[in-house]
């Protein structure tokens, strides 16, 4: 009876220390302010260099529209280089949609807000995470 309580009693201690323990990593908020309807939702990936444009995304997360805004909190991200891209799936589909041509029929943004003809480019939208939590602001 006492080894079945001193394993229930270590049991429990466990949980709790992993509880107590600091998450790794820091939050990056992101914001889009100028969402042109509610229609649908807003899908957001967290790439390294070696995922953007290439890949599917380290973490992604999708957000509702609300009065033109769309937000979400990427968590645990490690100190690194990073980029995130977004796009408005207005149709629901899960993807980003063309048109026969290549060009884009839904609205999408990079960090960095640098937007050029042709594809997003890794190193207009890398930014660099650190020690400090971070809020951007990406423009469609």
């Amino acid at each position: 009876m006492k080894a079945l309580a001193l394993i229930l009693v270590f049991f429990i201690s466990s949980f709790v220390i992993k509880a107590q323990e600091e998450p790794k990593g820091v939050t990056i908020t992101v914001t889009v302010p100028n969402v042109t309807s509610s229609e649908g939702e807003v899908h957001f990936g967290l790439y390294d260099e070696n995922t953007f444009m290439k890949a599917a995304p380290i973490q992604g997360e999708k957000s509702i529209i609300e009065n033109g805004v769309a937000k979400i909190i990427f968590k645990n991200v490690p100190a690194g280089v990073f980029a995130i891209s977004c796009f408005h799936d207005k149709n629901g589909n899960q993807r980003m949609d063309f048109e026969e041509n290549g060009m884009p029929k839904e609205n999408y943004g990079v960090s960095n807000n640098q937007m050029s003809y042709g594809p997003p480019m890794w190193g207009d939208a890398k930014f660099e995470v650190g020690t400090e939590n971070l809020d951007l602001e990406i423009r469609m």
